[in-house]
């Protein structure tokens, strides 16, 4: 899942002015470009107040530690990325292999740009293995729900297993945004919705 501004500021009250983003926003802006693309760990405090260009305090003030700036660029992914979902099913209600099938060709699309770096929520969990950390703990739930909502979409075409499905279609999940950082555009994540399909067909046959 490419990360597509999805700690962009939205004007709310609060901000520096008339329709202004506030400085707890521009930090989550500018913690958001930096974290994806370098990784959370590297980057600084320092690094991600000049470019958002705010005080220091203005960083404390709105997070206690870096850990919950991390922690709180990981849920703004998570509803943006949800909200996305939610927009996909609805394009095909009642129809959940037509679901399924925008769901993947999604995947496949977004996973074969050229500035993909990976699922934001993965990338977390590989560089936080402490199991209480702040940002781990919002990884774990954003996986933990990408497997229950497979599991209602399996069960709604009917699969004969549909835990055994949504297990195979979170490893294809999992597969396409790995893969596509080794192999790239051309990669094998390419496939992912012609894999996804014939999974859901192989239980359906």
């Amino acid at each position: 899942m490419r990360r597509r501004k999805a700690v962009a500021a939205k004007k709310r009250e609060g901000g520096d002015g008339a329709g202004a983003p506030s400085a707890r926003e521009r930090l989550l802006e500018a913690a958001g470009e930096l974290f994806y693309r370098q990784g959370i760990r590297p980057v600084g405090v320092d690094e991600v107040v000049a470019k958002a260009d705010v005080a220091k305090m203005s960083l404390y003030r709105s997070f206690p530690s870096k850990d919950e700036l991390a922690a709180a660029y990981l849920e703004a992914n998570d509803a943006w990325y949800w909200e996305r979902w939610d927009n996909v099913i609805g394009q095909w209600e009642s129809q959940p292999r037509e679901q399924l099938r925008a769901l993947f060709r999604g995947l496949a699309k977004r996973a074969t740009q050229a500035d993909w770096r990976g699922c934001p929520f993965t990338n977390a969990a590989t560089e936080f293995p402490e199991p209480g950390h702040p940002a781990r703990k919002v990884a774990e739930r954003h996986k933990q729900e990408l497997r229950r909502r497979l599991f209602a979409l399996a069960r709604a075409v009917g699969a004969r297993r549909p835990a055994q499905l949504a297990d195979q279609l979170v490893l294809l999940f999992e597969g396409a945004y790995a893969s596509a950082q080794t192999f790239g555009a051309q990669g094998p994540a390419a496939a992912v919705a012609e894999a996804a399909d014939a999974l859901v067909a192989a239980q359906l046959g």
